[in-house]
């Protein structure tokens, strides 16, 4: 995106400004030209296209070759961000010399294209100045000739000799920046190629705002898969009563996370409808949806800016001591006080030197602040001490009271008190019942349990 904006800005700055001066000099040395002898000037016009073709057919070859720098500039800029910001992991397994020869390979590949399409771009000026040159003699041999049976003077062969050079002196011009328009060109073609993409849908026109939600969530027949060609969720059906707690478990890649987002509507159902409190999801506004639940995943994510402002992320109108109460409740506030400036303590983007424990403990704290009718955890305590994890689970167990929640999860302590449990596998729900109840059916949830936990 930076790379090619701004290569195509520079490109329509520098070509749009000669582009300006040269029609404005070309109108005015034409007129001149004109008056002092039309036949010549006829002559003139007729062999300047000559360089424009010339021009022409150079630009074309050269244009796929930049397109081929572009492409390779990015491909490089992806493969130089990748490993920089994955360097610990680059180092654990020793990738370095791998990394590096691919980086030469395409450092190299980006040599030749830059070499090729520079080289031959910087043909077009040499060419269309010979061009001119040709015709500047044309006018000048003609002119000659002119003089010699009297049609024109020697004064208005030497005038007509200067214009004709002012003429086609912005045909070099415009020809020298070729090379800038061509690279312009292939950036703004892959700028356009991101805009064309298929954005995702607008809210409905008559879109409604959901109000006075209780937790009432229904997925009826619902069909999706992320690949046309391969399946995952198939006819599925659920009813989740106001205040119930649901727990999803199952093998990865069985379509857990995936309930979640159709849940929060970040894709859209293929076939069947999600609803809250009787209403289709695709009848509300995306922002009110939201707004209704609370979501705490396993992949941490904070914003640069103080702990305080991560914590009412949700709620930024929210008084100090409700940040205090809600950092209390997620087991966060002893560890946030013994930071330099404790709440008004700095973090970079995505944390910055807190630890991954820490950073959900935040992320915690955030949705507790919030208290939203409904609830999404995903794996929430994934990164927490097992000692701490006890006590965010109770203070969970508190929260969830009286609210719907969706806990996903692959460790099968922490979903006993479920009301539901949802067993999935391949994209359907294998067994539903409560904790004892699976273990009495002795199925596929008995099953996992006892893989993680040794038989009575």
């Amino acid at each position: 995106m930076i790379a090619d904006v701004d290569q195509f800005s520079e490109g329509l700055l520098m070509g749009f400004t000669q582009l300006f001066t040269g029609i404005m000099t070309i109108g005015g040395t034409l007129l001149f030209m004109a008056s002092i002898n039309p036949l010549i000037t006829v002559v003139v016009v007729l062999l300047t296209p000559i360089s424009l073709f010339v021009a022409s057919f150079i630009a074309k070859k050269t244009f796929t070759m930049f397109r081929h720098q572009s492409e390779t500039r990015g491909e490089l800029t992806a493969l130089t961000d990748e490993m920089l910001g994955n360097m610990k992991i680059l180092q654990a397994f020793g990738y370095q010399k791998e990394a590096q020869a691919r980086f030469e390979e395409i450092n190299g590949r980006l040599e030749g294209y830059s070499l090729r399409a520079t080289f031959f771009s910087s043909i077009t000026n040499p060419a269309t100045r010979f061009v001119n040159s040709v015709v500047y003699a044309a006018v000048g041999i003609t002119g000659a000739y002119g003089v010699i049976r009297g049609f024109m003077t020697v004064g208005q062969l030497t005038s007509f000799l200067s214009y004709a050079n002012q003429y086609t002196k912005p045909f070099n011009e415009i020809s020298g920046v070729v090379t800038e328009l061509q690279n312009a060109l292939a950036s703004a073609a892959r700028v356009f190629e991101l805009i064309d993409e298929e954005v995702i849908l607008q809210d409905k026109t008559d879109a409604v705002e959901l109000k006075d939600v209780k937790g009432k969530v229904e997925l009826q027949n619902v069909s999706f898969s992320y690949a046309p060609d391969q399946r995952l969720i198939e006819n599925f059906n659920l009813a989740v009563e106001p205040g119930q707690r649901v727990a999803i478990v199952g093998p990865t890649g069985c379509g857990k996370t995936t309930i979640i987002n159709l849940l929060m509507r970040f894709y859209d159902v293929k076939s069947g409808a999600v609803k809250v409190e009787d209403r289709d999801i695709r009848d509300v506004t995306r922002k009110s949806l939201r707004t209704n639940y609370g979501m705490v995943l396993q992949e941490t994510w904070l914003k640069s800016g103080t702990i305080r402002e991560n914590i009412a992320y949700g709620r930024p109108e929210a008084s100090e001591e409700a940040i205090i109460q809600a950092a209390k409740e997620a087991h966060a506030h002893g560890f946030i006080m013994r930071m330099p400036q404790g709440y008004d303590t700095p973090i970079g983007e995505d944390g910055g030197n807190l630890s991954q424990g820490q950073k959900q403990l935040l992320c915690i704290a955030r949705v507790m602040l919030c208290l939203p009718p409904m609830l999404i955890l995903d794996e929430a305590t994934s990164s927490i001490d097992t000692r701490t994890e006890l006590r965010v689970q109770k203070a969970f167990a508190r929260m969830m009271e009286g609210r719907t929640s969706f806990i996903v999860a692959h460790r099968l302590s922490t979903i006993k008190e479920a009301d539901v449990i949802l067993v999935m596998k391949d994209g359907k729900i294998l067994e539903k019942g409560r904790h004892e109840e699976l273990l009495a059916g002795n199925g596929f949830y008995a099953e996992l349990y006892n893989s993680q936990f040794a038989k009575a």
